[in-house]
């Protein structure tokens, strides 16, 4: 059952009369559209959520998670649509994943890296979205690679000749189908679990409101329908908290 939004939650959680929810149109999986008219799953939930409190819902679009994170972080936003990471739960409260995907890479074709644990090795150089989930993961994991940032991550292994490029397995998919001269390695480096987020300083029953809810719509069969309509998987979807 959800806790009930009363008066209290709802000033805390839309301060300005408004549920402001910041979405990363820079992750296919989750976000499509333009910022006059985007959709997915993450533009579904936020408006879910404002339904259920009662309060208009604006949507501002980015074209990365980093902005998306700093428009949390900075009080631009009242809500994130995010994965869950250390570097990022210093500053914000999550709910448990809603969707799950996977980091993957890419190589040359002829490329002697055939495994992710090959792409860890000295002198190899891999491509990432700045401040994306990967970023920051491969950052703190890796022992002897390189991160190289960019804009987006395939665009710099080609740009600048690196050994590898990471990212997301949908949109990477996607890439290795229309340039023949690239591969994906198989298996992940890493699952990237999506979830809502708020900033931390907001009252523990608003957090515990928002997990609830995200697991409401996980349940009912609510996220797997909107990943249906926006032609993802529905395997996707996270398993109960």
């Amino acid at each position: 059952m959800t806790i009930p939004a009363g008066p209290a939650l709802i000033a805390d959680l839309a301060p300005t009369g408004t549920l402001r929810a910041s979405v990363n149109l820079g992750n296919p999986v989750l976000a499509q559209g333009t910022p006059e008219a985007p959709s997915g799953i993450t533009v579904d939930l936020a408006r879910e959520i404002g339904a259920r409190l009662g309060v208009p819902v604006e949507l501002l679009c980015f074209d990365a998670a980093r902005k998306s994170f700093e428009a949390m972080a900075d009080g631009r936003a009242d809500l994130c649509f995010l994965a869950v990471d250390p570097a990022r739960e210093k500053e914000v409260a999550f709910t448990a994943p809603y969707v799950v995907i996977e980091g993957v890479y890419a190589v040359p074709r002829d490329s002697a890296l055939t495994s992710v644990e090959d792409v860890d090795a000295p002198g190899v150089r891999i491509g990432v979205k700045q401040g994306s989930a990967y970023d920051l993961y491969l950052s703190r994991s890796l022992a002897h690679a390189t991160v190289v940032r960019g804009e987006e991550g395939v665009d710099t292994f080609r740009a600048e000749g690196l050994e590898a490029g990471a990212g997301i397995r949908q949109p990477m998919t996607a890439y290795v189908r229309e340039n023949p001269d690239v591969r994906l390695i198989e298996g992940r480096f890493m699952e990237i679990r999506q979830a809502v987020g708020t900033t931390v300083t907001r009252a523990p029953e608003t957090v515990a409101f928002l997990r609830a809810v995200v697991e409401e719509l996980k349940a009912n069969g609510f996220v797997a329908d909107s990943l249906r309509r926006a032609g993802q998987e529905t395997s996707l979807l996270a398993p109960p908290a």
